[in-house]
Protein backbone atom coordinates (compact mmCIF):
# COMPACT_ATOMS: atom_id res chain seq x y z
CA UNK A 1 0.00 0.00 0.00
CA UNK A 2 1.27 3.37 -0.98
CA UNK A 3 -0.45 6.40 1.64
CA UNK A 4 -0.78 9.62 -0.06
CA UNK A 5 -0.87 13.30 1.98
CA UNK A 6 -3.14 15.63 0.53
CA UNK A 7 -4.31 18.91 1.14
CA UNK A 8 -7.20 20.19 -0.70
CA UNK A 9 -8.11 23.32 -2.24
CA UNK A 10 -9.78 24.29 1.21
CA UNK A 11 -6.79 23.51 3.08
CA UNK A 12 -8.31 20.21 4.31
CA UNK A 13 -6.23 17.42 4.65
CA UNK A 14 -6.87 13.98 4.32
CA UNK A 15 -4.25 10.33 4.16
CA UNK A 16 -5.58 8.19 1.44
CA UNK A 17 -4.17 4.75 1.04
CA UNK A 18 -3.79 2.92 -2.53
CA UNK A 19 -2.12 -0.21 -4.07
CA UNK A 20 1.10 0.76 -5.88
CA UNK A 21 1.15 0.79 -9.56
CA UNK A 22 -1.84 3.07 -10.45
CA UNK A 23 -1.85 6.55 -11.34
CA UNK A 24 -2.21 9.46 -8.93
CA UNK A 25 -4.87 11.24 -11.28
CA UNK A 26 -7.11 8.57 -10.37
CA UNK A 27 -6.77 7.88 -6.81
CA UNK A 28 -7.34 11.67 -6.32
CA UNK A 29 -9.91 12.28 -8.86
CA UNK A 30 -11.82 9.31 -7.38
CA UNK A 31 -11.60 10.53 -3.56
CA UNK A 32 -13.48 13.85 -5.15
CA UNK A 33 -10.45 16.18 -4.43
CA UNK A 34 -11.05 18.65 -6.71
CA UNK A 35 -9.23 16.99 -10.01
CA UNK A 36 -11.18 17.27 -13.14
CA UNK A 37 -8.94 14.89 -15.36
CA UNK A 38 -11.52 16.15 -18.22
CA UNK A 39 -8.91 14.18 -20.75
CA UNK A 40 -8.66 11.21 -18.76
CA UNK A 41 -5.19 10.90 -18.27
CA UNK A 42 -3.94 11.95 -21.46
CA UNK A 43 -1.41 14.72 -20.67
CA UNK A 44 -3.36 17.11 -22.43
CA UNK A 45 -5.69 19.34 -20.35
CA UNK A 46 -3.71 20.25 -16.96
CA UNK A 47 -7.23 19.74 -15.03
CA UNK A 48 -5.24 17.48 -12.86
CA UNK A 49 -2.63 20.02 -11.49
CA UNK A 50 -1.14 19.30 -8.36
CA UNK A 51 1.82 21.11 -5.94
CA UNK A 52 4.56 17.95 -4.34
CA UNK A 53 6.17 18.16 -1.48
CA UNK A 54 9.33 19.58 -1.60
CA UNK A 55 11.17 16.22 -0.63
CA UNK A 56 9.38 14.53 -3.22
CA UNK A 57 10.22 15.93 -6.30
CA UNK A 58 13.59 14.38 -6.70
CA UNK A 59 11.72 10.95 -6.50
CA UNK A 60 9.56 11.43 -9.44
CA UNK A 61 10.58 10.66 -12.98
CA UNK A 62 10.96 14.30 -14.64
CA UNK A 63 8.86 16.44 -16.63
CA UNK A 64 7.73 15.94 -19.99
CA UNK A 65 7.86 18.65 -22.58
CA UNK A 66 3.84 18.13 -22.71
CA UNK A 67 3.62 18.48 -19.13
CA UNK A 68 5.98 21.12 -18.69
CA UNK A 69 4.12 23.09 -21.39
CA UNK A 70 0.62 22.65 -19.80
CA UNK A 71 2.00 23.68 -16.43
CA UNK A 72 3.71 26.82 -17.50
CA UNK A 73 0.41 27.76 -19.41
CA UNK A 74 -1.55 27.31 -15.52
CA UNK A 75 -1.92 30.93 -13.54
CA UNK A 76 -0.85 28.87 -10.21
CA UNK A 77 2.53 27.62 -11.87
CA UNK A 78 5.50 26.58 -9.40
CA UNK A 79 8.74 25.85 -11.17
CA UNK A 80 9.61 23.01 -8.31
CA UNK A 81 5.84 22.10 -7.05
CA UNK A 82 3.91 22.01 -10.44
CA UNK A 83 3.08 18.51 -11.50
CA UNK A 84 0.41 16.75 -13.45
CA UNK A 85 -0.85 13.94 -11.59
CA UNK A 86 -1.76 12.05 -14.39
CA UNK A 87 1.91 11.64 -15.04
CA UNK A 88 2.73 10.08 -11.76
CA UNK A 89 2.80 6.55 -10.90
CA UNK A 90 2.52 5.28 -7.99
CA UNK A 91 5.00 3.26 -6.34
CA UNK A 92 6.44 2.24 -2.93
CA UNK A 93 9.12 4.66 -3.22
CA UNK A 94 6.26 7.26 -3.19
CA UNK A 95 4.89 6.49 0.25
CA UNK A 96 4.08 9.16 1.94
CA UNK A 97 4.12 11.20 -0.45
CA UNK A 98 2.87 14.62 -0.03
CA UNK A 99 0.50 16.79 -2.04
CA UNK A 100 -1.53 19.69 -2.35
CA UNK A 101 -4.29 20.27 -5.47
CA UNK A 102 -3.89 23.27 -7.50
CA UNK A 103 -6.42 25.95 -7.79
CA UNK A 104 -8.51 25.82 -10.63
CA UNK A 105 -7.56 27.41 -13.66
Amino acid sequence: MVAINVTDRTGRKSTLHTAAGGGLMEVLRDNNLGIEAICGGCCSCATCHIFIGPKWAAKLPPRSEDEKDLLVATTSYRPDESRLSCQIQLTEALDGLEVTVASAD
